[in-house]
């Protein structure tokens, strides 16, 4: 029998079986982003383009009249709080909180979930309780047919080396997996076909740090989707980008019809500079 989740997937993911979200929810760690400030404006301009939007569950009834559309993007709505991202109060513990319940995100509107994990902390105590929320939110959520998109986020990863930094991705995201996550944001990495090779839910791949133009934002997810992706999360690299729409439109190109960075800048008006 057909869930709810599986209905869900179904429009997140479409018959190509890819997926191009865009994130907003950086205010809920990290303060305001630049063109984040007004999330409903924010929405606007970038458009019905992406397959779905992520955002905290508070900005879902702020945003009611852009998702109550027909052929509006899905909203994934993250719910539990982690340290980890709090970059400018430097925050060291990575420590996750439970802050929502997944029913309170379908009450709101919210077509997803998206729970985070942070292992490996220095902390057997914090990496245990890490894994229980992230356990417990998944399992209540596929209660509720909510699809979950898991977020494998390294400790500290600004300062690990690439080795480590793959070792861990690697494990994290199968670690998810084997908890139930139905999809997984994280990083890129410099042998990312193994991770998605391993791991059986789609991977997608993040945007990260905002890139100095469209067409090297574009190229990273050209290398993401070669190596394996199930679709991509961009965030401040689509929302900042030169022209927000037309970003989004290239991103599909590239994520869905396989096209070079360039030739999609080319299509949508973008520079290749």
């Amino acid at each position: 029998m057909t869930s709810g989740r599986d209905i869900r997937l179904g429009r997140l993911f479409g018959a190509d079986g890819k997926a191009v979200v865009v994130a907003c929810d950086h205010g809920m760690f990290d303060g305001p982003h630049k063109g984040m400030e007004d999330i409903p404006a924010m929405l606007d301009r970038v458009g019905d383009g992406p397959d779905a939007i992520l955002l905290s569950p508070g900005m879902l009834p702020r945003t009611s009249n852009f998702f109550g559309r027909r052929a509006a993007p899905l909203a994934i709505a993250r719910l539990n709080f982690n340290s980890v991202f709090c970059f400018q109060w430097g925050y060291k513990q990575s420590v996750i909180s439970n802050l929502y319940q997944p029913e309170d995100a379908a009450s709101n509107g919210a077509d997803a979930v998206l729970v985070c994990l942070t292992l490996k902390t220095g902390s057997e105590a914090v990496d245990a309780r890490n894994v229980e929320i992230f356990a417990d939110l998944c399992l209540k959520a596929h209660r509720l047919g909510l699809p979950v998109v898991g977020e494998y986020f390294p400790h500290s990863h600004l300062t690990k080396k690439p080795d480590e930094f793959h070792s861990e991705i690697l494990v994290g995201c199968r670690m998810l997996a084997e908890l139930g996550a139905d999809c997984i944001k994280t990083f890129y990495t410099q042998r990312f076909a193994e991770v998605t090779a391993k791991c059986p839910v789609p991977i997608l791949g993040l945007g990260a740090e905002k890139t100095p133009t469209d067409l090297a934002a574009l190229k990273l997810a050209e290398q993401e989707m070669r190596d394996g992706a199930g679709g991509v999360v961009f965030g401040r690299n689509a929302v900042q980008a030169s022209n927000p729409k037309a970003f989004v439109a290239a991103l599909q190109d590239v994520v869905k019809r396989r096209a070079t960075a360039e030739d999609a800048c080319r299509a949508h008006g973008l520079t290749t500079a």
